[in-house]
């Protein structure tokens, strides 16, 4: 099945239902296909072909539904770009993808980074979403009046001019022709989604996201679904451009033909306010939205009893924070497991039966595992040992973009079958729950954001006084783990730790922000001098 047939399947059933409700407004599924259509159609009369990148960089809003099924029904290859990525990191993905035309807003923190890379990168076109045409006419109305009195949101490019009328060529409205018009459809077997993710190096890597991938993921989450006999109302606050929300916030959302309440970013008190308004009867999210819930002074307060389940992904629940929420919202609160490459989810704690704390649950429907022994990736580990979990089902990605060896070494040959290598050393139980033991891999979770050190330590470098620079992740109560970084001085410098994080911090991303710099005499190195990593962290976290 490709993503613009479940969107198609959902509207005919039910064009009226709604599929989007954003701050006062809805949408519902016969709004999101017409937009869909429209914006294809455009494509098409534009010139682009099967195949061609569309670029989203967007944070949760209507336009953004329409956008990446509209992408597809022209047989567009989609492109998800966190709002948080920097000029640079965009620059460098948007060429890495041949992405053609990149969708954004109008906010502040991310147009001026959009019309950077638009002058700097092969990008060619670039579409802009007005917030103040998504909301309800008396909101956009006064967002339209406060902004007439603003000053462009980018003072420094004066080569832009006058920001509101350039955006008026190259709004989202303009992208949006008349009529039902079609492409060629595509087939499941077609790529679908390139999806951003990293590895021990830092260097991104494309997934290739197939439709058959992501629709597989996306009936795999509903099939284990219990919760057939109430509407079916999905808290959107989860960033859609991650893998996690692309699957269980939106793709199983239009497949089962239910509403997203959104937001475009998790605030605790308006998710709260939100979720008690709009009745919500799930809410996928990340360990640090739960205890960020829990801290809020509105959670006492707040009426929890629509919501039927939570789904924490992104990075290890820490047990308090699953017992006090689930303790004091009377919700469900279930752990999972899943990865870029797995197109979202592999594993989660059940709905309905036992729920083991400290597991990642079990594998979806389709879904296989097994454990290889951790020296040798082309034997199983031995029984009753950990091992690397590998993984294989629908949902697998076929390899990355444009890096024919890093896709060669994400799979293992087991028994004349493909196995995606996930890098985390497990253990499975004979009940089929998988705990995770260790991780072979240095990336950080911050968040549920994926961090990955050596670009902290690439910029840094960078600094004249810094000689050498390794980050690991140390724990923090809220985030999971938040990077730290310990560097060596060249002779003669002086710089103080602190005025290093300030120069350091706003050249990266806000999830890599690090929390320390801690100057030393000398970093671990191994025997041929190469900067050790595992020995630091080996020596900071025990």
């Amino acid at each position: 099945m490709t993503l613009p047939e479940m969107l198609e399947n959902s509207a005919r059933k039910a064009p009226d239902s709604n599929m989007v409700r954003f701050m006062g407004r809805t949408y519902s599924y016969a709004d999101v296909l017409a937009e869909a259509r429209g914006f294809a159609a455009v494509l098409l009369g534009q010139g682009f072909k099967s195949g061609d990148r569309v670029g989203l960089f967007l944070p949760n809003v209507p336009i953004y539904p329409a956008a990446y099924y509209g992408a597809m029904i022209a047989g567009c290859v989609v492109v998800n770009f966190s709002p948080l990525y920097s000029a640079e990191e965009l620059a460098e993905q948007v060429e890495d993808s041949g992405t053609r035309l990149l969708i954004t807003i109008d906010a502040p923190a991310l147009l001026p980074t959009a019309l950077e890379v638009l002058d700097r990168s092969s990008l060619e076109q670039l579409c802009v979403g007005k917030l103040s045409d998504m909301l309800p006419w008396y909101k956009g109305l006064a967002l339209k009046v406060v902004g007439r009195k603003n000053i462009s949101p980018f003072p420094d490019r004066p080569d832009v001019g006058d920001w509101r009328e350039w955006m008026a060529d190259g709004s989202w409205s303009h992208w949006l022709g008349d009529g039902p018009q079609f492409a060629p459809r595509a087939s499941p077997d077609d790529l679908a989604l390139l999806q951003y993710t990293g590895g021990t190096t830092g260097t991104p890597k494309g997934a290739m996201l197939t439709h058959q991938n992501l629709s597989a993921n996306a009936r795999q989450v509903d099939a284990i679904d219990p919760f057939t006999d109430i509407d079916d109302i999905i808290l959107g606050v989860l960033p859609m451009f991650h893998v996690f929300a692309n699957t269980c916030v939106l793709n199983r959302t239009v497949f089962k033909g239910g509403c997203i309440a959104m937001l475009p970013r998790f605030d605790a008190g308006q998710a709260l306010k939100l979720l008690e308004k709009e009745r919500a009867t799930a809410f996928p999210g990340v360990p640090t939205m739960y205890q960020a819930l829990l801290d809020n002074p509105a959670f006492a307060k707040t009426d929890f009893s629509s919501l039927e389940v939570c789904i924490s992904g992104g990075a290890p629940l820490p047990a308090p924070v699953r017992e006090n929420f689930q303790e004091k919202s009377r919700a469900l609160l279930v752990e999972g497991y899943g990865l870029t490459e797995s197109a979202g989810v592999v594993s989660t704690n059940p709905y309905q039966g036992e729920n083991r704390p400290g597991t990642i649950g079990q594998v979806l429907p389709q879904t296989r595992v097994k454990l290889l022994d951790k020296e040798d990736p082309t034997k199983l580990a031995p029984a009753g040992e950990p091992g690397e979990l590998v993984i294989r089902g629908p949902q697998i990605m076929g390899g990355y973009w444009n890096r024919p060896d890093a896709a060669k070494s994400a799979f293992a040959e087991v028994g004349g079958e493909s196995w995606l290598r996930t890098g985390d050393i497990a253990m499975i139980d004979a009940d089929g729950y998988i705990k995770i033991v260790d991780r072979s891999k240095d990336m950080i979770a911050v968040g549920g954001f994926k961090v990955f050190p050596s670009r902290i330590e690439a910029v840094l470098v960078d600094h004249p006084a810094v000689k050498e620079a390794l980050v690991i992740g140390v724990p923090d109560d809220y985030l999971g783990e938040m990077p730290n970084a310990y560097i060596t001085l060249n002779e003669g410098a002086s710089e103080a730790g602190d005025a290093l994080k300030e120069w350091l911090n706003p050249q990266v991303g806000k999830h890599e922000r690090v929390g320390e710099i801690i100057i030393r005499d000398e970093l671990p190195k191994t025997m041929i001098g190469k900067l050790d990593r595992k020995a630091l962290r080996a020596e900071v976290l025990n």
